[in-house]
């Protein structure tokens, strides 16, 4: 698809499709200023399409970060102080540098944490009621990879073979983020932190509430089981999967520019980070849209 354009009657937009299988750049939108309920529509419109839009040269701070999310849902506030920021508590910080404007070795606590974003997940899968999307504002992006890569779960799902369809049916997926602190052999959680994200079930397959469609909903760096199967079968099934999603036919890799705003649906997406060199100072701060409603199983 080439780039095209379309208009409100306050807004042009300018859309230029970044991959066959999702992402697009979107021109004509300045995130200082809130948008008209015309243009946010058709803005949804065209993230529905595409289902990671990528807009860059966005000069924000992070109350004005906050205020744009707004345009699309209530921002959560991330549970744990180790990555949500002192200063705009909506803000979680995706950065190996500290709020002193350090750099953070590998083995720092917050840093370890936040390399874990180098595998293949969708936010908050973890809640009761996941969230809708994100925005990642790159401020510090790095040079030696560092790349952040989506894959389209419709497609995935549609491309399974029968055998792992069959296989993913009517089960459902154990979302733990104190999976995540377990493998990784992270801090482990507070008694705090454990009741205010406690383990939730979610389908395999679900609908997305927006354009009816069925899409894999995995989390893999959060899913510790499968409904109905033994521990190893279910991780291995996971596994499976989450291989099968990676392949290069179902993504998109975005190589980030200072300033640039990504904005991804997770209902129907995931993504993970390239590595990069750990002495490469990289900042990116991301808002999360609170979702509307529990998943609906396919």
């Amino acid at each position: 698809m080439s780039t095209y354009v379309k208009n409100t009657s306050n807004a042009s937009l300018t859309v230029r499709p970044l991959g066959a299988a999702l992402g697009a750049e979107v021109l004509g939108i300045d995130m200082r200023r809130k948008l008209d309920q015309e243009t946010m529509r058709l803005l949804n419109d065209i993230w529905m399409e595409h289902l990671v839009l990528v807009f860059p040269n966005q000069h924000i701070t992070d109350l004005e970060h906050v205020e744009f999310t707004r345009n699309f849902g209530e921002p959560e506030i991330f549970h744990q102080d180790i990555i949500r920021s002192k200063s705009v508590r909506e803000i979680f910080r995706v950065s190996n540098v500290d709020e002193n404007n350090v750099l953070m070795p590998l083995s720092h606590p917050t840093a370890r944490q936040v390399s874990l974003a180098q595998f293949w997940h969708t936010d908050s899968s973890y809640r009761a009621i996941p969230c809708t999307g994100s925005l990642l504002h790159g401020i510090e992006v790095s040079r030696t990879g560092g790349e952040t890569q989506f894959t389209n779960m419709y497609a995935v799902y549609e491309a399974l073979p029968e055998r792992l369809k069959l296989e993913v049916a009517g089960r459902r997926a154990l979302h733990d983020f104190e999976f995540l602190q377990k493998q990784n052999s992270l801090r482990p959680l507070t008694d705090e932190e454990r009741a205010a994200m406690p383990p939730v079930w979610q389908p395999l397959v679900r609908i997305h509430p927006g354009s009816g469609r069925k899409s894999l909903y995995i989390s893999p760096i959060y899913n510790e089981e499968i409904e109905g199967m033994p521990s190893d079968a279910g991780r291995r099934l996971i596994a499976e999967l989450t291989e099968f999603s990676g392949q290069p036919q179902f993504v998109y890799s975005h190589r980030w520019e200072t300033d640039d705003v990504v904005l991804w649906d997770n209902r129907c997406t995931m993504h993970q980070v390239t590595k990069f060199d750990a002495d490469e100072r990289r900042v990116m701060h991301r808002t999360t849209i609170v979702g509307d409603a529990a998943v609906v199983a396919a």
